[in-house]
């Protein structure tokens, strides 16, 4: 079985740096192990651009693989080709093989049809476990599902089911936290958000960018243009017309520079002094926040309140970290940002789902069409 995963992980001296997206992968394997299946495993790693580069090699994530499992993970240093052909034939049934970086072949994001055919050759099914590539269009999650008898892998089937019911049958009041730094690049998301969603708590540096919009001093603080200020007055319009509760900080940490080290004080988000920046939602901002999202029946998070990785600037984020897992609702986190903060404090084993996919669940949730999973049958 030729089972696309997402094992795009970040490596460290050679070593896996977090984990998180390999053992999201384990459910599917460990479950074809068990049905007596000849594992072979794809993915991608980084952004080698079509060519082959050691610094994107698998092979470290074969080993961490197999200690996860607890049982040998081959690794072939290509995905295609003869070396592939080879590693395939030796496998017994049960066995696991990871072959080589996908995208050290141009074909791959190209979608090219030879390269897709190259990879089904491999096999004589489809499993798409890799929801966090689910809306790329590429060789291995879109062209292949065509030539084989595709399937969905457990993973896949979770997110879909669970982000799909977040914006169809959610329970109220729902509650959506939306941080990161551009308005502009989760408008989408907003827009939608504010149609199903009671409440939009909104944090970090997009948070300037409405203030700014609305009239208030951010000293500064990063923010969007005119062009994203008229963003952000349309999202606040549109969650006018639709009765959502759009929220902005009351106050925010403001630092004279971008360091921990700098002088820091409590301002009104709206009021920051001439050169001093927020880098975090302040006290009263937590203390309105946290109540929202603990009386919540719907929780999804997408998004840092702050700078987080800077200690004196991370109160935010943990605290609605916090109020998430305390939440007795249905709660969500998705996005890169809030999957390291929940995973970071302590919380992400209290929370209903952590999504795998950050550029895909944003996609999902502003209602396009993933190509990967609209590839597949009966998994959408």
């Amino acid at each position: 079985m030729l089972v696309r995963v997402d094992l795009n992980v970040p490596l460290e001296d050679g070593a896996v740096g977090d984990d998180t997206r390999i053992r999201a992968a384990l459910p599917t394997i460990e479950f074809l192990r068990a049905a007596g299946a000849r594992i072979i495993l794809v993915s991608h790693l980084g952004r080698p651009k079509g060519e082959r580069n050691p610094q994107y090699t698998l092979a470290p994530v074969a080993v961490w693989l197999s200690e996860l499992l607890g049982t040998p993970v081959a690794f072939a240093d290509d995905c295609v080709g003869a070396a592939a052909a080879t590693a395939v034939a030796a496998l017994a049934d049960g066995d696991v093989l990871l072959l080589e970086n996908l995208r050290y072949h141009a074909g791959e994001e190209a979608n090219d049809a030879a390269f897709a055919a190259q990879l089904a050759e491999l096999a004589d099914v489809y499993i798409n476990d890799a929801f966090g590539a689910a809306h790329r269009a590429h060789a291995s999650t879109e062209g292949v599902a065509h030539l084989l008898p595709a399937y969905a892998g457990l993973l896949m089937e979770r997110e879909v089911s669970v982000l799909t019911a977040l914006l169809e049958t959610p329970q109220h009041p729902f509650v959506a936290i939306v941080g990161g730094v551009k308005v502009a690049d989760k408008i989408a998301v907003l827009e939608r958000l504010v149609e199903v969603a009671d409440t939009v708590l909104i944090g970090g540096a997009m948070a300037f960018t409405f203030v700014v919009a609305e009239g208030g001093q951010v000293g500064s603080s990063l923010h969007e243009d005119a062009a994203g200020q008229a963003i952000a007055l349309r999202a606040r319009a549109k969650a006018l017309e639709t009765g959502c509760e759009l929220l902005l900080p009351r106050d925010v940490i403001a630092a004279d520079a971008f360091s921990a080290e700098a002088a820091t004080q409590i301002t009104p988000a709206d009021a920051v002094p001439a050169d001093w920046m927020g880098l975090d939602v302040g006290p009263a901002t937590i203390e309105l926040y946290t109540e929202r999202i603990r009386s919540a029946r719907t929780v999804l998070w997408n998004g840092p309140m702050g700078a987080f990785e800077m200690a004196p600037y991370a109160e935010g984020t943990r605290a609605v970290a916090q109020a998430v897992a305390e939440c007795d609702g249905t709660t969500v986190v998705g996005g890169g940002d809030s999957v390291a903060a929940i995973t970071q404090f302590g919380f992400a084993d209290r929370v209903t789902h952590v999504s795998t996919g950050g550029g895909a669940s944003l996609e999902l949730l502003e209602g396009r069409v993933l190509p990967g999973v609209a590839a597949i049958p009966e998994a959408h």
